[in-house]
């Protein structure tokens, strides 16, 4: 045999071994490698490796080889050839096409698995939390317990800034609602989104964990603009039961909307509006700084409220209106809310991957173990 025609019958054959290695792989997955993502692609630059390693294995041992000078040659030539002289190559070529699937193993296939359709009974919730200058005045916590206790009734109430109330009840409101899709709008003198309607909790939990005062501008109370922001995350939301929680301390003293406008909105687009007055009205405590001792220094001030609009709000969407004065009532509030609600049911589209690179590494592994099988019965060279 001519020498360019075994290197195109080496190469040729690497190629018909790996596709016969696929074919298994392509019956057990099928159209789920033609829509395939491929982690590392950069990886397949090692298939040009590939071609070097095989004149190596095969051509390449010839040159290697030992030789054994004779004075005549022509008994050998003239001699028998058994049928393992024919099969020389074979080895090479096993450990190519083992090369070129482990090669694409590296590269790491993975299924787009979309048709784990999960359906949930929720509904599409917009919390929207005043985050203005008043929200830093203290709040009570509220009698969490039944049992008198003598310690308890001597010590001073536990109390936090409104805004770190309301965290906390969001935060546990967020954990236990586990179908129900939750976004949320804060807002001072304007309106910002912080997270659409979603079902990732633990990323929500996360953006609700960070909020702070000094995150936007808290000179001002935009009431209208917040109503018309959730809203707007609402419009195109498929859900039976559409609500916006609204938590404010304050009265609408900014923004560019109306909030008799932005309950105009929400009626329109089915969208109910329950409104939580945190505090009534009077005189709190607000921390300005600290005393020469490092103690925490407080004075009293009023936040002037508007309970008449909120009530409006809510009863113009078909919602309800609520007053909180410290973390029970609040919480209590919340939930209140969202037993009312009417449950409704969507569909929650899980996407996951499955990988596809074991699919390839296992032909591979076993035409390594064929080569060597190969190697040592049907190949042996002497010396």
């Amino acid at each position: 045999m001519s020498r360019p025609l075994r290197i195109v019958l080496v190469y040729l054959g690497v190629v018909v071994t790996a596709a016969l290695a696929l074919v298994v792989p392509a019956i057990l997955r099928g159209r789920a490698w033609l829509g395939a993502v491929w982690e590392n692609p950069w990886l397949g630059l090692f298939a040009l490796v590939v071609p070097f390693v095989v004149y190596m294995a095969t051509l390449g041992t010839d040159v290697r080889m030992p030789k054994l000078h004779m004075p005549s040659v022509a008994p050998l030539v003239l001699g028998p050839r058994g049928m393992r002289a024919r099969f020389r190559d074979v080895p090479g070529v096993l450990r190519g096409a083992a090369l070129l699937l482990g090669v694409l193993a590296l590269m790491r296939p993975q299924n787009v698995l979309r048709g784990e359709n999960a359906e949930e009974s929720g509904i599409d919730i917009v919390l929207v939390l005043d985050l203005s200058g008043s929200m830093r005045a203290l709040m009570d916590q509220g009698d969490t317990s039944n049992t008198p206790n003598t310690t308890q009734d001597m010590a001073p109430p536990k109390r936090q800034t409104r805004l770190e109330t309301a965290k906390d009840v969001i935060l546990e409101l967020v954990s236990r609602r586990k179908t129900d899709r939750i976004g949320v709008v804060v807002f001072g003198r304007s309106a910002y989104i912080l997270s659409p309607p979603t079902l990732d909790k633990t990323l929500l939990a996360g953006l609700v964990s960070k909020m702070e005062l000094e995150l936007i501008d808290g000179n001002g109370t935009a009431i209208g603009d917040a109503v018309g922001t959730a809203v707007a995350r609402l419009r195109r939301s498929q859900a039976r039961s559409k609500a916006i929680i609204l938590l404010t301390d304050g009265d609408s003293n900014a923004g560019s909307v109306a909030p008799e406008y932005a309950a105009h909105l929400a009626q329109s687009q089915g969208v109910k509006v329950y409104t939580v007055q945190i505090g009534d009205g009077d005189e709190v405590d607000v921390q300005d700084g600290v005393d020469l001792f490092g103690q925490p220094h407080f004075v009293r001030t009023h936040f002037p409220v508007n309970p008449e609009l909120l009530k409006k709000i809510a009863k113009d969407t078909g919602g309800l209106s609520y007053v909180a004065t410290d973390k029970k009532s609040l919480t209590v509030s919340m939930h209140t809310i969202l037993d009312t609600l009417e449950k409704t049911r969507f569909e929650s589209q899980a996407a996951t991957m499955e990988d596809l690179f074991p699919l390839l590494l296992m032909p591979a592994v076993l035409l390594f173990v064929l080569e060597a099988l190969v190697r040592l019965w049907l190949v042996r060279r002497f010396p």
